[in-house]
């Protein structure tokens, strides 16, 4: 099991190169270091989060290469206080260049305020390592209606 007090992996956590890029991926959001998440992926990447149209994608096309995922990051990352990440299961099959994350990610902002979203994150690596796509599986009118203010 792999903790941080912003990375909790409570997942299976046998060697493989998408689940740890997954995992450096993580770290780098939680820390708030874009240079250092940048090199998590590779320059012709995509970035789907959420998949499909969304506030942070209206087309529906995904953040691509590093001028896009740079963007989304400035648009989706950067405003949050604070990320916890708790990841309670992980699907890599042997041989494959693939991962699945089951888990839940806190996003705290400057005001207190949070929100819980329930996703499922596919990263998809090349032989190098880096991510060559990830895709988020969440809701964000779900995600919004866990939005609770500070007391």
């Amino acid at each position: 099991m792999i903790s941080s007090d912003a990375v909790k992996w409570n997942a299976p956590n046998d060697p493989h190169p998408a689940r740890e890029a997954s995992q450096r991926s993580y770290s780098a959001v939680a820390k708030g270091d874009l240079a250092e998440w940048l090199t998590v992926y590779a320059e012709d990447a995509v970035i789907e989060d959420p998949v499909g149209p969304s506030m942070f994608d209206p087309e529906g096309k995904g953040h691509r290469g590093h001028a896009g995922i740079s963007a989304f990051w400035e648009k989706a990352i950067a405003p949050i206080a604070r990320f916890e990440f708790d990841i309670h299961d992980s699907f890599a099959n042997p041989g494959s260049n693939t991962c699945a994350n089951i888990g839940r990610i806190r996003t705290s902002f400057p005001d207190g305020s949070y929100t819980t979203t329930e996703l499922i994150m596919v990263y998809e690596v090349h032989e190098d390592g880096r991510v060559r796509s990830m895709r988020a599986f969440w809701e964000p009118e779900r995600a919004m209606a866990t939005f609770t203010k500070p007391s």
